[in-house]
């Protein structure tokens, strides 16, 4: 399994970003797997922050719902997460993995952003 995440960067509050992953090496075609988004901030654990399902439901968790989206193009086997009104608290290295209901244990290198004013 490989993941390379992207799309990362410096931002202020209220700035938005979009990240992107490409996904390869899965036994099945991406649109088999529910996929999350995750994200470590400094010296905190790695937390679940949205996934899409494989029928394309999508969950949050609060602290992002209404400000980040998740969307996926299974033919080119990216998964995206759209972040808009970031806040400092977003600051945080995120990756994305194929998501089964508990922590992946194998990651990217995942893309960092930093949200400043």
């Amino acid at each position: 399994l490989q993941l390379v995440e992207s799309g990362g960067g410096l931002a202020q509050p209220g700035d938005s970003l979009r990240l992107s992953c490409v996904v390869s090496g899965l036994a099945l075609n991406l649109d088999y797997y529910s996929i999350g988004w995750f994200r470590q901030a400094p010296g905190k654990e790695r937390e679940l922050v949205a996934t899409i399902a494989r029928g394309g439901a999508k969950d949050y968790i609060p602290a992002v719902e209404g400000r980040f989206t998740i969307s996926r193009d299974n033919a080119e086997n990216k998964i995206f997460l759209q972040m808009n009104s970031l806040q400092p608290e977003d600051t945080a290295v995120y990756y994305c993995n194929p998501y089964r209901g508990t922590m992946p244990t194998s990651w990217g290198q995942g893309t960092q952003v930093s949200v400043t004013a």
